[in-house]
This record gives structure tokens, C-alpha cells and sequence, in this order.
């Protein structure tokens, strides 16, 4: 099991680099309520993106 997980890290950090380096790195939200709402609208705003470049 951990080795399929590890085989699927280097995917996972392929997307995190990309999200960094498309809508910015920093999170400004201060308490981790507000924190977790920026990074999934992100992830959202990312996959979004990603959906309309191929269409």
C-alpha cells in the first residue's frame, strides 16, 4: 500500500507546484477556519482553469 502512495506523491506535487506558481504561493487568511476556505477555493479555481484551457 504505501509503495502505490508513494508512486502517486510525485502527481501530487506536480499539482501543488502548479498551484503555487499560477495563483500565488502565500496564504493571508490568519485563523485556520479561514486558511482552509482560501486553499479550497484555490484547488477549485485551479481545477476550473484546468477544465475551461481544454475545452
Amino acid at each position: 500500500m504505501s509503495r502505490l502512495w508513494y508512486n502517486r506523491r510525485w502527481m501530487v506535487e506536480t499539482v501543488f507546484s502548479s498551484i503555487k506558481r499560477t495563483l500565488d504561493s502565500a496564504v493571508r487568511a490568519r485563523s485556520w477556519h479561514l486558511e482552509f476556505r482560501e486553499m479550497v477555493l484555490k484547488c477549485a479555481v485551479y481545477n476550473l482553469r484546468r477544465t475551461v484551457r481544454y475545452l
